[in-house]
């Protein structure tokens, strides 16, 4: 079916359901950013393939809601589709609660699948509802009764995360799990985030695209974990190492009635930013709700000296290979056909040969020239163009090493490029530098700190259009909270640092129609010196790949900006020569020459 036909047997269902307005998110059941192809209801309801974005679809109109990373790639998948794209946070854009509160009609009914919003949302909606003395239907998936082909939900097997690799024992990590629960009043705790529930029980998998995730729920008691998975996915050495840290496994979907069954004098730790709405509303009245951030956000924010360990060395692997993939694609660009796509696979290939390589942290993107513009640009066949001497190549992807996931862009000048884009590319490498040098107390958060990376673009009276940077997970999610650079005082950008936190460094500029340039680079959080002030906190850069001096202007450096990436770039090579052939060496020397 083409997307209007799509469109009018949703609308056909809603009619049938007394549906007046029908929303769908982009989530799965657990809240998660990247979901599985059972879940990508919203991209099949619309055509847009973004990992952010929500459709509203009322009997006779239909909207899609996304982000600035998403405005030119959503604009070219929505054309001809009859959905009005509706950039969100732009002059005169409403809002999806404004909009439904104006579209739906007195007594109407707004439908939603209640397992893919969040309690927030929920609640949210059901107020709305309300105000217009209508209701909320959150009990049936509308998509699925027209999704003729749906991709069933995945059958992937489950792996164990060693402790070599994970640093500290799933008995560990709920015994402080349990001392949280314990400073709250609570005798148990739910968990929907995945994420969160493979944290806890080292366990990794592969039911969500690009994150080693498995699809799961679990209750956490004083003396056991009831974890809700599909058995057929665990081999008898995981049961039986689950079995002895108290973990009692069930059916995937039982917990939807389990937690009917909770008694009234339970005392409930949860996250309703992170937990689903339908769920939420099978809790029994009597239950006293606690309502805070999972402690296991913070937990695993906070890294390890094993998985430190552990992650500069995945770093120095995805370093190599970035710097082989550099060499190989300025001196074979002239020479081969090469596209966006055969070079992000290439990448991949260097990136195998180092070892312990699962697969790609995220959909890589791999854009060309004016397709760099395109903030989260996805190359397909369709899109899919050579690569040319004259321009930039903008690759922003990220390895799943066992060692833990990196999440890396550069931009590379393919033969000589125009002046104005070595003054656009200086300029981006000015504000990473200027983020990654920052020296602070604790107690500061990427709100604070932001403007050291904008500065330099207010200063021309320019900007980009997303976070500067966030929070990287150990083979779980790439975008992991609680902390992150956003100028705007909002979500993570409100988390203060701490010792630990990888934070990825990611300012750039974006001109449509013509080129875009990232640089980004992953730091760590490490303590400073401790006095009478207070404890200072500053940046250790890990991520150690050459900022491309053939598009860096020095002109318009100041000293200090220079004395910035010598720096980097000596530690660069100091770092990565060993690990390299003679030639490559003396390659890599070149680009990490002083300027």
């Amino acid at each position: 079916m083409t997307i209007p036909e799509k469109l009018q047997a949703l609308r056909a269902v809603m009619k049938a359901n007394g549906i007046d307005i029908y929303v769908v998110p982009t989530d799965d059941f657990h809240q998660s950013e990247y979901v599985g192809e059972h879940f990508k209801a919203r991209a099949y309801i619309t055509g847009f393939t973004g990992s952010a974005g929500t459709a509203v679809i009322t009997l006779d109109e239909a909207g899609l809601w996304t982000d600035g990373r998403y405005f030119l790639q959503a604009g070219k998948q929505l054309e001809g589709t009859t959905i009005t794209l509706r950039k969100m946070g732009e002059p005169g854009v409403p809002t999806i609660p404004e909009y439904l509160a104006e579209a739906l009609p007195t007594g109407g009914t707004l439908g939603v699948d209640g397992r893919v919003i969040s309690v927030n949302t929920g609640d949210e909606y059901e107020k709305i509802a309300a105000d217009k003395g209508g209701k909320i239907q959150y009990h049936q998936d509308l998509i699925d009764q027209i999704w003729t082909d749906r991709p069933e939900l995945s059958r992937e097997p489950v792996f164990a995360l060693g402790v070599e690799y994970a640093g500290e024992t799933t008995e560990s990590k709920l015994t402080r799990i349990r001392e949280e629960m314990k400073k709250n009043h609570a005798d148990k705790h739910v968990l929907t985030t995945l994420d969160d529930i493979c944290w806890t029980l080292n366990i990794r998998g592969n039911d969500v695209e690009f994150f080693p995730l498995v699809l799961s729920y679990a209750v956490i008691t004083m003396d056991s974990m009831e974890l809700y998975i599909d058995e057929s996915k665990l081999d008898d050495e995981l049961k039986a190492s689950l079995s002895k840290d108290g973990v009692h496994l069930h059916p995937y979907n039982d917990i939807y009635e389990d937690i009917k069954k909770l008694d009234a004098d339970t005392t409930l730790l949860l996250d309703k930013v992170r937990l689903n709405y339908a769920l939420y509303k099978n809790i029994p009245e009597q239950v006293t709700i606690v309502d805070v951030q999972n402690p296991e956000i913070l937990f695993k924010a906070l890294k390890n000296e094993t998985e430190i360990e552990n992650i500069r060395k995945a770093q120095i692997k995805d370093s190599i290979a970035h710097v082989r993939f550099m060499k190989w694609v300025k001196e074979n660009v002239d020479k081969q056909e090469i596209t966006e796509i055969s070079a992000s696979d290439k990448l991949d290939e260097f990136r195998a040969e180092m070892g312990n390589f699962l697969r790609p942290s995220f959909d890589p993107i791999s854009a060309y020239g004016e397709h760099g513009a395109i903030v989260h640009y996805s190359s397909t066949p369709e899109t899919n163009v050579q690569v040319k001497e004259g321009s930039l190549l903008l690759m922003d992807t990220g390895a799943g090493f066992y060692e833990g996931s990196t999440d890396v862009t550069r931009t590379y000048a393919l033969g000589e490029i125009p002046q104005y884009m070595k003054d656009d590319f200086t300029l981006v490498a000015i504000s990473n530098l200027c983020l990654a040098d920052a020296r602070f107390k604790e107690g500061i958060s990427g709100a604070n700190l932001d403007y050291l990376a904008r500065r330099p673009f207010w200063e021309r009276n320019m900007d980009f259009n997303h976070g500067t940077g966030h929070g990287v997970g150990y083979l779980l999610n790439v975008h992991e909270g609680p902390a992150g650079f956003h100028w705007r005082t909002r979500g993570n950008s409100i988390c203060p640092f701490q010792k630990g936190m990888v934070i990825t460094d990611e300012p750039g500029i974006y001109i449509e129609g013509s080129h875009g340039i990232r640089l980004e680079n992953e730091v760590l959080v490490c303590e400073g010196e401790k006095n009478e002030y207070g404890q200072f906190l500053h940046f250790e850069i890990i991520t150690l790949i050459p900022f491309d001096l053939d598009a860096i202007n020095p002109d318009i450096m100041t000293e200090s900006e220079k004395k910035l990436l010598n720096q980097y770039h000596a530690k660069v090579y100091e770092t990565l020569a060993p690990h390299l052939t003679e030639e490559e060496a003396e390659w890599l020397k070149k680009y990490t020459r002083e300027i």
